[in-house]
């Protein structure tokens, strides 16, 4: 699941679940994500959050989730080292230039 330098955390309203509770958590959050794609509400409600937003850190996979805190639409995982859109990147290397005739 992860590399020996990776990790599953979890933070509730900023504080980190204890090792064995938060892969416990990804365990529950994973087999609810398969059997409903995109339902972070519907996970939040079931286990008694407002919110559940996965990411992750330099460290690995973080599942964000809070009391109070209201559900963000699902979208891609945001964090340290986390892809920026084409957009804002540039092209992503150097145009080949055309000679001039």
């Amino acid at each position: 699941m992860t590399g020996p330098s990776r990790r599953l955390s979890v933070q509730v309203d900023g504080v980190a679940l204890a090792p064995e509770e938060a892969v416990a958590m990804w365990e529950r959050f994973s087999a609810h994500m398969e059997e409903h794609k995109g339902d972070l509400a519907g996970f939040a409600a079931k286990e008694g959050f407002a919110s559940a937003q996965p990411s992750f850190d330099a460290s690995g996979a973080v599942l964000l989730l809070s009391r109070t805190a209201p559900q963000q639409s699902y979208a891609n995982a945001k964090g340290l080292g986390a892809p920026t859109p084409k957009a804002a990147r540039g092209s992503g290397g150097r145009a080949k230039r055309r000679p001039k005739r």
